[in-house]
């Protein structure tokens, strides 16, 4: 099986909230069989370091996305999170497909 990667950019109360709504609209919108290459694969999350002064946060995203020594490079590992502030959660990685 094969990886591709996925971003989801939800607003809500907290990561957690944010992170609950994107797996479950995920799961709705490609199923619960497994390998559809969305966050529904994923069973959690981890914060990313703040995004630097003079960035956007998918910028941020890009930059991390393109270092393979980043936990966001490994299919079956958690999702990574950005908080790009007023509610807002950007989600992003690997996901098998």
């Amino acid at each position: 099986m094969g990886a591709t990667t996925f971003c989801e950019k939800v607003s809500a109360n907290s990561a957690q909230e944010a992170f609950d709504r994107a797996v479950t609209d995920a799961q709705w919108e490609h199923g619960h069989g497994g390998y559809s290459g969305t966050i529904a694969e994923k069973d959690s999350f981890r914060m990313c370091e703040p995004t630097p002064e003079g960035m956007i946060p998918e910028e941020w995203m890009d930059v991390l996305l393109s270092r393979e020594d980043h936990f966001s490079d490994d299919k079956w590992g958690p999702a990574a999170c950005i908080d790009c502030g007023k509610g807002f959660y950007l989600f992003f990685g690997w996901a098998s497909c």
